[in-house]
């Protein structure tokens, strides 16, 4: 049987409600690079993965991660990215440190959350 989706390229999309925020929290703190703006969305190359920040009336809260990078050093990026003005998110979980770093059960990864304007959870992880 062919692959029906998983030889196809990726995109990824989260909303916001002010687009010029969007554009400069993406594209400032995070580093993406900005593609353009089609009046539908505010487009980022996340490393080769296309990310649309679509225009909404409302964004609805998820109670979840909708993005997220896997990064090789996870303490450096968390400073890295402190350091550009993002607030890592702390949930007063067990084994999350001061800096905001979650080590799961058995050490198989450590995660670091965060927000974007709009509130879309977002987060950082390294994997052993």
């Amino acid at each position: 049987m062919k692959p029906l989706l998983g030889s196809q390229k990726l995109m990824a999309f989260a909303a916001t409600r002010d687009p010029a925020l969007a554009k400069a929290f993406y594209g400032d703190k995070l580093g993406l690079q900005f593609l353009y703006d089609d009046g539908f969305a505010v487009v980022f190359d996340a490393n080769g993965t296309t990310l649309r920040i679509q225009r909404v009336k409302e964004v609805a809260g998820a109670q979840y991660t909708v993005l997220g990078w896997e990064v090789a050093d996870i303490v450096a990026k968390v400073k890295e990215l402190s350091s550009a003005g993002v607030k890592f998110e702390r949930f007063g979980l067990p084994d999350q440190d001061e800096a905001g770093i979650w080590t799961a059960p058995g050490g198989a990864a450590r995660v670091a959350w965060f927000k974007d304007p709009d509130g879309n959870t977002l987060s950082i992880s390294q994997h052993a």
